[in-house]
């Protein structure tokens, strides 16, 4: 039977901290960058945090990390099954290999290579589905999980993980950068939200949260009124905000963010110019959706200080020159 990993406890605060000690001398702390091109277009001081810059080249590494760390004896003896679209597998994959657990990740079949290689890379057992989403990647974790009587890891609908990715990360830009009260997140399955806006919320605060037109879970939940868990896939290079939203992070998340933006894949692949261009960094699709919501105006109307996150750098040599060249 499939071991679910969800703790107990809610997301709190408490639980938040708790997670930015544990990981204080175990990640980077990344830096907030002041972009001069994007406060002059957007006519607010705005800043980039960098977790491009990030161990394993992502934020995913604060909330694997963290929620290993609350394994019981019995679990990291089994060892832990999760789905990933790439850069939860590659914080899995360092984690497990860190605390000496046996980790199998599942991911799409359309992965990029970047972050398949560096899962691999890492010692961890890397199973590639059928299937292009991560939707049904993800139930086929779950079955693999189930097989073996195994701890499944959610990449984003767990409370552990949920306070360390956004969390730990929201509690660095609020030190960094005390002037922010506007703050621009990709939102994928929504646990790097939760955690962030469960911090920054204490005190007057915009959220904007940033998604691909054709998967617009976040949107969809709000619309509804419950969590839009599963979506057909859609052919993207921004593949971590492809896919469902968590039904634990929308209730967290929900009634937290201000606004949220759509955009397009173009605009996406525009905005991965943009930050070479502007900032010489290559960044991956998948943080660039917070960049083209800002290039776009879909961020809509900023009055005060911003943080734009920007989530990961992995990303293929061949996506990379299909991206800058078109072939």
């Amino acid at each position: 039977m499939e071991r679910v990993a969800r703790n107990k406890t809610m997301l709190t605060t408490e639980l938040i901290t708790e997670s930015a000690a544990f990981l204080n001398d175990r990640i980077r702390r990344t830096p907030a960058e002041p972009s001069p091109a994007l406060s002059q277009l957007l006519g607010v001081p705005i800043w980039l945090k960098l977790e491009s810059m990030q161990l394993t080249g992502s934020f995913k590494i604060r909330g694997a990390l963290f929620r290993l760390s609350k394994l019981t004896a019995n679990e990291r003896r089994d060892g832990v099954v999760t789905c990933s679209a790439g850069n939860h597998g590659k914080g899995i994959a360092y984690a497990a290999r860190e605390a000496g657990v046996r980790a199998t990740i599942c991911v799409p079949s359309s992965v990029d290579r970047a972050k398949y290689e560096g899962m691999v890379a890492l010692g961890a057992d890397v199973r590639v589905s059928e299937f292009p989403g991560y939707d049904e990647t993800e139930e086929w974790a779950r079955g693999i999980a189930r097989e073996q009587s195994r701890t499944f890891i959610s990449a984003f609908d767990d409370y552990a993980v949920m306070a360390a990715n956004g969390g730990s990360l929201a509690i660095e830009v609020c030190e960094d950068v005390p002037s922010a009260r506007a703050f621009i997140l990709p939102v994928g399955g929504g646990g790097l939200g939760a955690g962030f806006a469960t911090y920054v919320k204490q005190q007057p605060a915009t959220i904007i949260g940033c998604q691909h037109i054709l998967s617009p879970a976040l949107r969809l939940s709000l619309d509804r009124g419950s969590a839009v868990t599963k979506l057909p896939a859609v052919e993207t290079m921004a593949g971590g905000v492809e896919g469902g939203i968590g039904a634990l992070a929308f209730g967290v998340f929900g009634p937290l963010v201000d606004r949220v933006a759509l955009v397009s894949e173009d605009e996406i692949l525009e905005a991965v110019r943009w930050m070479l261009a502007h900032h010489q960094y290559i960044i991956e699709p998948t943080a660039a959706v917070t960049i083209a919501a800002c290039l776009s105006g879909k961020v809509g109307k900023l009055t005060e200080p911003a943080v734009v996150v920007i989530s990961g750098r992995n990303v293929s040599d061949a996506s990379v020159k299909k991206i800058l060249c078109g072939s």
